[in-house]
């Protein structure tokens, strides 16, 4: 079968592999569409520690079933429209005793520790793959990241009396700022790119501060009254970002970072004490997170056609990625089609 190989740093191929045989308790899904993750352009590059190469990328699927495995609920049927849940789970670590699975200390996320879906076909465990009925499998391939930002919103326990702060609006902060609005929360949007900022209020955002052009501080003291925002949501990586999100947040606030900067970053940690702040990482979606992802799709309120950028086939990819690398600020989403 044909599959998408990062073979060394800036360099990628189409290659052929084995078609995976069915076991039982599996699922054979045949992929339509796959995302290119954030990871997998650090990946391209070279930055991602996490990932010995050559690997094939990939862990944001739109698939359809082809054949299910010996012992496989029945509610799982060829034909069906689905995404996959790319992540592993040991079950015997600290996180998974805790029922945080999703980080779960020795996790391998499909694209990174181990080979991914950017391939024609992959067998699952039964569990791993998620129906969505309805869904078309273009726009299955949204639900992971988008899942991510859902998962960060939960993670800093968002009600509909906070002000929360999202810093990035790409792929995944888009997502953070659907699930807050959808709590009922004040949402606030910043990032560097008007285009961007104009999307993230059509999908809940209240407020937006271009941090490129405006006084981030300033702006912030008007929207709230000179108290600051209750949740801050660190979906950028960046030390600049990162040292906003502890200024910036309100005494007895909480920060939820996503995103992880590359290079250390010196802290006033007197903002942790005298504010009291819960600072707290956000790692992977769980199950429940793609369920609340998969019911705001059926809405069919979101913007699906504004958050692909760009759909490309697998002899084109690696164009598609070199463009994206010398442009990161205007992409949401490049999804391969196979």
């Amino acid at each position: 079968m044909k599959a998408i190989q990062i073979t060394a740093p800036s360099e990628m191929k189409v290659v052929e592999t084995e078609k995976p045989a069915l076991r039982p308790g599996e699922v054979l899904v045949k992929i339509k569409y796959v995302g290119f993750c954030g990871s997998d352009l650090n990946t391209f590059l070279g930055r991602n520690p996490m990932v010995q190469l050559p690997v094939i990328p990939g862990h944001e699927v739109g698939a359809v079933i082809e054949e299910v495995g010996e012992g496989v609920p029945s509610s799982l049927q060829p034909g069906m429209s689905v995404t996959v849940n790319p992540y592993t789970n040991c079950g015997k670590c600290a996180s998974c005793r805790n029922g945080r699975v999703n980080a779960c200390q020795h996790n391998e996320t499909l694209g990174v520790q181990r080979n991914g879906s950017m391939c024609e076909y992959i067998a699952l465990p039964w569990s791993k793959v998620i129906p969505a009925t309805g869904i078309s499998p273009r726009d299955c391939a949204l639900i992971e990241p988008m899942s991510v930002g859902f998962h960060a919103v939960s993670r800093a326990q968002v009600t509909d009396i906070d002000t929360v702060m999202v810093v990035g609006c790409g792929m995944i902060g888009i997502g953070a700022i659907v699930r807050a609005a959808l709590r009922g929360a004040t949402v606030i949007a910043v990032d560097l790119d008007n285009e961007k900022l104009e999307l993230a209020k059509r999908v809940g955002a209240r407020y937006v501060i271009n941090s490129k052009t405006e006084n981030v501080h300033e702006r912030l003291q008007e929207m709230t009254e000179g108290l600051g925002p209750d949740v801050v949501i660190e979906a950028v990586g960046s030390p600049a970002t990162y040292i906003m999100a502890v200024d910036e947040v309100a005494f007895t606030g909480r920060v939820v970072c996503i995103g992880y900067a590359k290079t250390e970053i010196a802290f006033q940690t007197k903002l942790f004490v005298q504010k009291e702040l819960d600072i707290r990482g956000s790692r992977n979606a769980l199950p429940a997170d793609f369920r609340a992802v998969i019911r705001y799709m059926e809405q069919g309120t979101c913007p699906k056609d504004e958050l692909i950028t760009k759909v490309a086939r697998p002899e084109t990819a690696l164009q598609a990625m070199q463009e994206w690398a010398a442009n990161p600020g205007k992409v949401f989403r490049i999804l391969v089609e196979f």
